[in-house]
């Protein structure tokens, strides 16, 4: 660890930094499905369907952010996602209705949130570190990141209660303008062309016709579904169990706080042990620990319980499926290949968030969803485990004339 930040330390500062602040009023988005559905007399399917856009059109802008942070460098994407975000949260404190919240919510956020997360930012990271330090370094920064789940909650909360929802989405905007100077810590440049190099083309090709990185694709969409709908239903299902609205939001702080120890653990272990390996056991792991929570009596305890086993395996998939795909096809197009696979993240944050609004306003409870979560754990194990993480045959060919 002390060779990684003594030889990239000022980059995974400011990455942890921007991850923090993005990541971390992301995650407390949750937070304003009560006040705004009981405000403007919305079913849940409203907010949550606008939350489920986001993550939407995240993911489809994922590529794109990526291969422009790719081919230019990450400072200029960063610094347009940001003000979008920040603009996005500004807007959607004005919301009045279904179609001006998913504009905002959905559509700006969502974009702006593109250039200011994983992808991107981790591959700055990527770029920054030599082969054997990078699972490391991206575990430090997801961990480091993560902190601002666990920070920001607490403090979403307390703006909601003293200035109520629209003011403290307000004041969360200007929080995320900060991302535009964090950029200067990135000091992020793209690769030098050496001539011979893959185009654009030439590495969606070699990306698309590679098994690995298709089951690393769908096994990272069940991911995507899990946390979307835990991160936006949980305080509402808590509620719904007869437990203070305060158990949710310390739900979701400890699901933030073990995300620190669960990111850093995996990407140390990522440095050591097969990747996809360790993928098929964070899913099986994800399964038992849902099953156990929807066996025992749903109580204060068992919540926080839940929270923090939820939380240290929450983003710990992140360095492993990143650290995967520099592994197989190299850093170069790390951003563009990493937003390909994190689009199939955001199809299932998309699915998950929607469909457990839906699900409940149909049903009047979240039942199906969690059994699906539960099934689709297993699948994505099931996914992981015959990936094999080795360099592709054009990788090995430049090892062995270096």
């Amino acid at each position: 660890m002390t060779a990684v930040w003594r030889n990239s330390g000022w980059v995974l500062l400011g990455s942890a930094l921007i991850l923090a602040l993005s990541l971390g009023v992301r995650h407390g988005f949750g937070l304003f499905l009560p006040p705004m559905s009981a405000q403007f007399g919305w079913g849940r399917e409203v907010f949550a369907f606008a939350i489920a856009l986001q993550n939407l059109i995240w993911g489809l802008a994922q590529p794109f952010t990526g291969a422009l942070a790719d081919r230019f460098g990450a400072a200029k994407v960063v610094i347009v996602g940001g003000v979008l975000y920040a603009v996005g949260l500004l807007l959607m404190g004005l919301s009045d209705s279904p179609l001006s919240l998913s504009l905002s919510a959905g559509l700006l956020i969502g974009i702006g949130l593109s250039g200011t997360s994983f992808s991107v930012i981790l591959g700055v990271v990527g770029r920054a570190l030599p082969p054997e330090q990078r699972s490391m370094g991206m575990g430090i920064a997801s961990a480091a990141g993560s902190f601002g789940q666990f920070a920001m909650l607490p403090g979403t909360l307390g703006l909601i209660g003293w200035l109520g929802w629209s003011a403290a989405l307000l004041v969360l905007g200007l929080l995320v303008a900060l991302v535009v100077p964090l950029v200067s810590m990135l000091k992020d440049r793209p690769l030098p062309s050496l001539g011979g190099e893959q185009s654009l083309k030439e590495a969606l090709r070699e990306a698309c016709t590679h098994s690995g990185f298709w089951l690393l694709a769908f096994g990272f969409f069940v991911c995507g579904f899990q946390v979307v709908f835990i991160g936006i239903h949980l305080p509402a299902y808590l509620v719904d169990q007869h437990l203070p609205a305060t158990v949710g939001t310390t739900v979701l702080a400890l699901i933030g706080l073990f995300n620190i120890f669960g990111t850093y653990t995996a990407g140390w272990l990522g440095g050591r042990m097969s990747k996809p390996r360790l993928l098929t056991g964070l899913y099986l792991a994800r399964a038992v620990v849902i099953v156990l929570f929807l066996w025992a009596p749903v109580t204060q305890f068992s919540a926080y319980l839940f929270g923090m086993a939820m939380g240290f395996l929450w983003l710990s998939t992140v360095p492993l499926t990143n650290g995967t795909v520099a592994t197989m096809f190299g850093v170069r197009n790390l951003s563009m290949l990493g937003g390909i696979v994190f689009l199939f993240h955001q199809l299932g944050a998309f699915l998950g968030g929607w469909l457990g609004g839906v699900v409940y306003d149909q049903t009047g409870n979240y039942d199906l969803i969690w059994q699906v979560s539960i099934l689709l754990s297993v699948l994505a194990a099931a996914l992981n485990w015959p990936v094999r993480e080795r360099p592709v045959a054009r990788l090995q060919m430049q090892e062995g004339m270096a």
